[in-house]
């Protein structure tokens, strides 16, 4: 109220039905929690039947419950005492009945009223059961539903703790909250029914009976404003300890492999005891409310048995009907604190239904369109216009891309780490929607396409290999569910994994726990790639499947592979260029960007970041395919070109050796100064080598030997190669055969001349071992790298240097 212009309150604040939320600054009231009870309905319509009839056996029991005092009134009354009986036994008995005949059948009556009341109860209980647990599980279907629906960004932001917890446990809300209003209805039944009979009987008792009632009043508004909250917070910490023990269980090898489990179990149990602790004092109110409720029922009760007692020395009630007046009374008070119980724990029930209910009203953000289409089977003709996209939080994970893949192509995307290579393929499933552009497949743009047609084109095999619990025929068939048996060990086969399947005991019956972590990771992988064979979709993503794989396996999956990319467009996300050569169109991506795109050849005679990372990969083959493919866009014949590779590559070799022989010569001055000590006056060692900046700083031990070529640190980049137009009637490219060949030819000599090199310094610094740094560098000066031309080979035959190549730099 306002008093002089000014809010004055009379309830003080810790007792208000009000209480402002300290995160959202707004008023949240005793009962807001309750808003949500109109969404309950649609839940209820499929069970109307039942629910009409459970309020009417509440009906039926709240009548009988009615009638089960009267004969023990009518024992004290007529068989104990002296009163005739009630009119309606009066045609049975007289007024003056013989007491015998009238207790056996009193009691008998009141066995009957007993055995209707709990029969009545089953019933009810049965259907209520019926009920309760339908709609908890059309709740559950309906969330599960709807989270699988919603897109990747609300799954990378949630824990899957939190998500399985509201969708086992707090939906159950729903059916609690429905299957407590019949008893609601019936004690307010018996609450009508047995304040009227008392007021027919005393009044004056009756209404002073009802003094606890405002005290209940108050005790569950102030339930909905004090523990209300303190529910919400519980629910919040063991949420957390959900997702600790689903993340531990998923993560169990990693924990073990690092021996971490006492980690996991401080954090598991800190967790736990901090929502216990949070538990214990949530209970420490709600008996406080309970006991506040038992209190003033107790004041009640009291009085009423003050009351009654003095009516009954005044003679205005007899005895019997006291007893009848004391049990109504508790009776009414019963169905008051079944009522102010029922809508405390409705309370916490509909913090739990809102948290459920929470998860129905998250948007996915990839939806059919009302006019989306069924294009039946695609030819696989893909094109990316202007495509940009970004996750939450960050910016242009991809930029304005744009390629086109023609049906039934190869299409390999590459790139260092973190260049958007899955991200891509992901808006191709429409995980996420791109921000701008477009992603068309066969003309129609993918957003036009319903998400079931869509997903019916696509086949996917990933980096980790995904199983399901289950049997290895349920893992396969998964990819079409109406595959037989026989389609089932056609994909095993092609997939390369009959023969292990049937070498295990019960072969494809055989049982898989969740993951399929009893088979080695090639098996998981190959039983990934037979579902794919049976989906036999026309569009393929193979997102780097075999990076966890040995060669060995990693030959067995891709020959597989290679079987199913047969006569479908196909997506290779690799990081083993090696694998994607023979693709028909390779996109390198950095940053966001497609900065290339073009066939293997193509790429590496640009020179630009594709053959960067195939550099880093191969060392100076890489080098030597590229000047093989510039000269083959130039006209020239498979031999000239392979000659001209060979010639480039082994001058790039000679200088890298040059340069390791610079670096070996001033290490080993170094060393010989720093054994002859420091000059005695302090001043610095004449001997000691300068660095690259003529500072005198000391050069670190160059590596003593050198297995690969690509492991030389070149301190000349080799030169870029400028881009070859390709002419009309330029030859084709020469066959893989002769291409290995170069690779092969030149990794041999670069070994043999790196190592001739290293031992030749060697064996001269041991004869002149005495010699000044100055000498021996000169000795050593250019004759490491230089020999008769003629090299035994690390694998093979001696190889002899193609003419011009063996005069050493």
């Amino acid at each position: 109220m306002k008093i002089a212009g000014r809010s004055v309150h009379i309830v003080p604040k810790r007792l208000r039905f009000k209480k402002v939320d300290r995160r959202t600054g707004q008023e949240v009231g005793a009962w807001d929690q309750w808003k949500v009870a109109p969404r309950i309905l649609p839940f209820m319509r499929d069970y109307r039947r039942l629910l009409v009839l459970s309020i009417g056996l509440s009906v039926v029991v709240s009548i009988v419950s009615l009638a089960e005092p009267w004969p023990f009134a009518i024992v004290i009354d007529s068989v104990l005492g002296t009163r005739t009986p009630p009119g309606a036994l009066q045609p049975l008995f007289g007024k003056h009945p013989d007491p015998y005949r009238l207790l056996v059948f009193i009691a008998g009556l009141g066995f009957m009223i007993a055995i209707v009341s709990h029969g009545v109860r089953v019933i009810n209980d049965y259907v209520n059961a019926k009920v309760e647990q339908n709609m908890v599980m059309d709740l559950r279907s309906d969330m599960f539903d709807h989270v699988s629906k919603l897109s990747l960004t609300f799954h990378d932001e949630k824990h899957t703790g939190m998500l399985m917890s509201l969708i086992n446990m707090q939906a159950a809300a729903i059916g609690g909250i429905v299957m407590a209003f019949p008893p609601m209805f019936e004690s307010v039944l018996m609450l009508i029914g047995m304040l009227t009979i008392a007021l027919l009987i005393d009044w004056q008792v009756t209404l002073v009976s009802l003094v606890c009632v405002p005290f209940i009043y108050w005790a569950i508004g102030l339930y909905g404003t004090r523990i209300v909250p303190r529910i919400q917070r519980v629910q919040s910490l063991e949420f957390r300890s959900l997702s600790i023990v689903f993340e531990a269980m998923s993560m169990l090898r990693v924990i073990v492999g690092f021996g971490r489990q006492r980690l996991e179990h401080y954090r598991f149990t800190t967790q736990g005891r901090t929502a216990v602790d949070a538990r214990v004092r949530l209970t420490v109110w709600q008996t406080l409310f309970a006991l506040g409720v038992t209190t003033a029922i107790g004041l009640g009760t009291a009085l009423v048995l003050g009351f009654g007692a003095w009516h009954v020395l005044n003679g205005s009630i007899t005895l019997g009907q006291l007893t009848v007046l004391i049990f109504y009374i508790a009776a009414i008070y019963q169905p008051l604190e079944s009522i102010s119980t029922t809508i405390g724990h409705l309370h916490q029930q509909f913090v739990f239904l809102n948290a459920a209910l929470s998860i129905m009203d998250e948007q996915p953000e990839v939806v059919d369109r009302d006019d989306a289409i069924d294009i039946g089977r695609a030819q696989g003709e893909l094109e990316f216009k202007d495509v940009c996209f970004a996750y939450k939080n960050r910016v242009d994970t991809l930029k304005n891309v744009s390629f086109r893949v023609p049906a039934g192509s190869r299409v390999a995307i590459v790139g260092p780490t973190g260049a958007g290579k899955t991200t891509l393929v992901s808006l191709v499933v429409r995980y996420y929607d791109p921000a701008s552009g477009a992603i068309s497949i066969d003309g129609h743009d993918t957003k036009d396409i319903t998400l079931d047609c869509l997903r019916r084109q696509l086949s996917l095999v990933l980096q980790e290999p995904m199983l399901f619990s289950g049997t290895i025929s349920d893992n396969i068939r998964y990819g079409r569910l109406e595959a037989t048996m026989e389609e089932i060990i056609a994909a095993a086969k092609a997939a390369n994994c009959h023969e292990f399947i049937q070498a295990l005991p019960e072969g494809y019956e055989t049982e898989l726990g969740e993951g399929g972590h009893q088979l080695s990771g090639g098996e998981r992988q190959r039983i990934c790639v037979a579902r794919a064979f049976i989906r036999d979709a026309p569009i393929l993503i193979l997102d780097e499947p075999t990076s966890a794989i040995d060669s060995k396996t990693e030959s067995v999956i891709l020959d597989a592979l290679e079987n199913l990319m047969v006569g479908r467009t196909s997506f290779m996300i690799a990081h083993r260029l090696s694998t994607i050569r023979d693709a028909d169109l390779i996109v390198v991506m950095n940053h966001g960007e497609v900065v290339e795109q073009g066939a293997h050849d193509e790429l590496l005679a640009r020179g630009g970041l594709y053959y960067q990372l195939y550099e880093a990969q191969t060392g100076r083959a890489a080098k030597i395919e590229a000047e093989y493919a510039i000269a083959q866009a130039e006209g020239r014949s498979s031999e000239e070109s392979a000659e001209i590779a060979i010639a480039a590559g082994a001058a790039a070799e000679s200088e890298a050796a040059d340069a390791l022989a610079e670096s070996k010569a001033a290490a080993d001055a170094l060393a010989a100064a720093e054994s002859n000590g420091p000059a005695s006056n302090g001043a610095p060692d004449s001997n000691r080598a300068p660095d690259s900046n003529g500072t005198g700083d000391s050069i670190p031990e160059p590596v003593a030997s050198v297995e690969m070529p690509g492991t030389i640190e070149d301190p000349v980049q080799a030169p870029t190669a400028p881009p070859a137009p390709t002419t009309a009637g330029a030859p084709e490219p020469a066959t893989p055969d002769v291409t290995e060949k170069v690779i092969e030819t030149l990794e041999n000599a670069v070994r043999q001349r790196v190592r001739a090199a290293l031992e030749a310094r060697e064996r001269q610094r041991l004869e002149s071992g005495t010699a000044p740094a100055a000498q021996r560098d000169a000795e050593h000066g250019g004759n490491g790298a230089h020999d008769d031309g003629a090299h035994d080979g690390p694998d093979g035959p001696p190889y002899t240097l193609p003419a011009g190549d063996d005069a050493g730099p």
